[in-house]
């Protein structure tokens, strides 16, 4: 049958000059064809992400096509402004693509507002509020590599997809043939016929002005001096972040050349995750000639932001996503206090695989934590609880330990730019004091014990790599382990049973251990990959890493 398939796509008038050739090369190599045509790349609520490529395992137009007719036919059942938004990052055709998709929705009767260059989620996010739309279309692949791309769609809230929704859309997609099923006409077509516009400046100044009135101390950052080292890491975080950094006053900032603007082959780097020290390298260096008090990347979709900060004795650390979210969290509490715009029973949210950290900072500021499932949609519901109670100001702040960060409404996915701000103005704030924000996570951990978060990821690649990631799963269920390296599992929580956990369901074992650590094990939505969330807790660094060290070693043959 993928023969078949592969014979159709062989045969037909692909558009794309790309295809072709890829098609040609691969005759008579079954596995080749088979790796492309045997499976479709599956829609749902992260949308679609995937190797560009030919064939239906692939991200090309036809795909893109393909899944925007199924995005066009839900759309068309809800009534509304008919509109979607789309937005797109610089990866290889991620405009291409947007275009696209414009095409099919237009071609649907469907109004679209498109930004007129690379924009960021938070963006795309925005627009969609702004202009009210049914959906919102996001192209990228978030920080893969970059022979991958993707589609991310949204609900009507700005909130990625629902699994109702998206599981709707799948099901019009299944039943759109991909190469004659589409309804489909060119971009300048669309914009002739007036169903295509362009986001307005109306929009842009809106997304920038609800991000600037966040400000914690505003005016602090005009007169503290700070010097800033930046990486967009070639994405779409260029235009924004300095556009906001700039308005409050940072004006010092030195970007990385090789980095600077959009390039979706990411030559500096070849996994553009401000995770990673390999994407932060160039900005170090940087940051070390310049003397920089903080270094700051953004990933390419500008949706996560990860730092180096300045040490006391001039050497660099990098920050993880948890440590920031606790920093953040302590900051805009103890800011939102002593500047009297701390809401009434404020609310922040993190994700249960965050630090259990956040919840001690939280308590002490008096403020509730929600814990919710991991995927900044699910803060987003909370958000949009808060929202349909009338009491949308108490949501304060939220995090994921994966570098993403949100404070206020105004979006509802993680957002790099008013991460950027904030982490910004906190270091600029600390500095005014004769303090840093080396200084003050010290001060966090004296208070409150030293907690380590790290976590460790396994990669299952090919088309058996998901089965065998199902099997782990089912045996860690079947034969529940009753410790990790000679330490008493104590509790296990499963997230497949919502009667328990009083969460949606979700594929996530949680075990608490004698000792007060944790372990979590869950495969990733979007990757090939089980990740296991280590939180330990020492006298110092050296005794919680020792505690990781020994857990993370008795988990690597399980998973080998």
């Amino acid at each position: 049958m993928y023969v078949d398939e592969y014979k159709r796509w062989l045969e037909a008038d692909l558009e794309d000059c790309d295809l072709h050739p890829e098609l040609a090369r691969i005759e008579g190599n079954d596995e080749e064809i088979k790796d492309r045509f045997a499976v479709a790349l599956k829609f749902g609520t992260a949308g679609l992400r995937g190797v560009l490529g030919a064939g239906t395992n692939r991200m090309n137009i036809w795909v893109v096509r393909q899944a925007t007719q199924g995005l066009a036919n839900w759309v068309k059942t809800q009534g509304g402004n008919q509109t979607v938004a789309i937005s797109y990052d610089s990866r290889i055709k991620s405009d291409v693509f947007a275009k696209n998709a414009a095409g099919v929705l237009a071609a649907n009767g469907i109004n679209v507002r498109i930004y007129d260059a690379v924009m960021p989620v938070p963006a795309l996010s925005f627009a969609t509020r702004f202009y009210h739309c049914n959906a919102g279309v996001m192209v990228t692949a978030s920080h893969n590599p970059a022979k991958y791309n993707g589609y991310k769609a949204y609900g009507p809230d700005g909130c990625q997809m629902t699994d109702d929704a998206a599981a709707i859309v799948y099901e019009e997609i299944q039943k759109t043939d991909i190469l004659t099923g589409v309804n489909y006409m060119s971009f300048a077509a669309g914009v002739e016929k007036g169903l295509i516009k362009f986001v307005g400046d109306d929009c842009k100044e809106a997304f920038y002005s609800a991000i600037e009135d966040r400000q914690v101390r505003p005016g602090l950052c005009k007169t503290a001096g700070l010097k800033l080292v930046y990486s967009p890491l070639n994405g779409s975080g260029l235009v924004p972040v300095t556009r906001v950094l700039n308005d409050m006053g940072i004006t010092d900032i030195t970007i990385v050349p090789e980095q600077e603007y959009p390039n979706g082959y990411f030559t500096t780097c070849s996994y553009p995750n401000p995770e990673i020290f390999e994407a932060l390298k160039l900005g170090l260096e940087l940051a070390k000639k310049e003397g920089a008090d903080l270094m700051l990347a953004t990933d390419p979709d500008a949706d996560r932001v990860g730092i180096a900060m300045k040490c006391p004795d001039g050497s660099y650390e990098l920050v993880s996503g948890n440590e920031m979210g606790v920093l953040l969290l302590d900051y805009i509490c103890a800011g939102r206090i002593e500047k009297g715009t701390m809401p009434k029973n404020p609310v922040a949210v993190k994700s249960i695989v965050s630090t259990p950290l956040a919840d001690k900072v939280a308590e002490h500021y008096g403020v509730e934590l929600r814990s919710v499932l991991t995927g900044f949609k699910w803060i987003g519901d909370q958000i949009a609880g808060l929202e349909a109670d009338g009491e949308v100001d108490r949501f304060i702040f939220g995090f994921e330990e994966s570098y993403g960060y949100l404070a206020g409404p105004y979006v509802r996915d993680k957002d790099a730019v008013i991460g950027s701000m904030l982490i910004c103005e906190m270091a600029a704030y600390y500095r005014s004091i004769g303090s840093s924000i080396k200084e003050r996570l010290e001060e966090i951990y004296k208070e409150y014990g030293r907690y380590l978060n790290q976590v460790d990821a396994f990669e299952f690649p090919g088309l058996s790599g998901m089965d065998k990631m199902a099997g782990i799963m089912d045996d860690f269920r079947a034969n529940p382990p009753k410790e990790f390296a000679g330490i008493a599992v104590t509790s296990v929580t499963d997230y497949t049973k919502p009667e328990e956990t009083g969460l949606p369901k979700a594929n996530v074992l949680i075990y608490g251990l004698e000792d007060g650590s944790t372990v979590v094990v869950r495969p990733s939505g979007t990757e090939p990959k089980i990740k296991t969330y280590f939180t330990t807790k020492g006298a110092d660094l050296a005794e919680a890493q020792a505690k990781k060290d020994t857990l993370a070693a008795a988990l690597k043959p399980i998973f080998a």
